[in-house]
């Protein structure tokens, strides 16, 4: 061998780039070569083929579903847009009161006794909001409203505001979602009858002008809160609640007041522990 010429590589080097190469492509099946001329065999042909065809699937799905995707969204925002209830809509003309500017979102919860329910100015209600007047639809509870809400209202989602004989709420009440008010319970006098058939118990609820209901706050049959109070998250008011007050608990207690000073603590557990006064008032049912 001269000098100037080129020692043959080693038979275990040329095998070691091979495998380089498949480890650095490992998506790519190498063609196998024929002994005769380095040609493709079928086989090596058919091996590429099917990854082509196994890739091409692949993306052809991905683009499917993402295409799927996108127009069950679309479909799905115009539903909303085209669901929603307004002063100007059939559904917004069937209460007894639907404020310009008002949105009830789409889909709602349960809506019957709409010509018993005035809603304000402002009023945003959200999706699966549940409102009824009434006990079935198409019950007659006279010419006036017995749900009332007022201007600049937010309902959270999912709440239910179930009326009978008379809620109120007043302006600028904000809820988080899945409040529940009810101005009706059970009857359970008679200890020798299902409390499901007994007559049920009407007593009329108010909430005041700039309150704020936390999520999953439970209003009963009787309570008052007043204006500007705040209700935490979970708890179940019942009685009258005094006005720029904070309460919490089962069932919902003072936990703090303003006084011409600011706002300050039960100064005690006593305190603390003041249960809510009772409201003994009743309505008709």
């Amino acid at each position: 061998m001269s000098p100037g010429s080129r020692r043959p590589a080693p038979s275990s080097l040329i095998a070691g780039v091979h495998t380089l190469k498949n480890e650095r492509a490992p998506h790519l099946v190498h063609a196998r070569r024929s002994a005769a001329g380095g040609r493709p065999s079928r086989e090596g042909v058919r091996d590429n083929a099917r990854v082509v065809l196994k890739r091409l699937r692949q993306d052809l799905t991905a683009r499917r579903h993402a295409l799927v995707w996108r127009a069950v969204h679309w479909g799905w925002r115009e539903f909303q847009q085209a669901g929603m209830v307004t002063a100007g809509t059939p559904a917004g003309r069937a209460f007894a009161r639907f404020g310009s500017g008002s949105i009830m979102a789409f889909p709602a919860g349960s809506v019957f006794g709409e010509g018993s329910i005035a809603v304000g100015h402002d009023t945003l209600i959200g999706a699966q909001v549940t409102l009824s007047a009434g006990l079935v639809p198409g019950q007659d509870l006279g010419p006036d409203p017995v749900l009332r809400i007022g201007d600049r209202c937010v309902i959270g989602r999912g709440s239910h505001i179930v009326a009978h004989a008379d809620v109120s709420i007043g302006d600028d009440v904000w809820t988080g979602p899945y409040v529940y008010i009810t101005d009706q319970n059970h009857g359970y006098a008679d200890p020798d009858t299902p409390i499901g058939r007994q007559l049920p118990v009407n007593k009329p609820v108010e909430v005041g002008a700039g309150s704020w209901l936390g999520a999953g706050a439970i209003v009963l049959p009787g309570a008052r809160i007043g204006r500007n109070v705040v209700v935490a998250a979970g708890s179940v008011v019942r009685g009258e609640v005094p006005d720029h007050s904070v309460v919490a608990g089962v069932p919902a207690r003072v936990v703090r007041s303003r006084t011409p000073e600011g706002w300050s603590r039960a100064a005690t557990i006593e305190q603390t522990l003041m249960p809510i006064r009772e409201d003994t008032r009743e309505s008709r049912i």
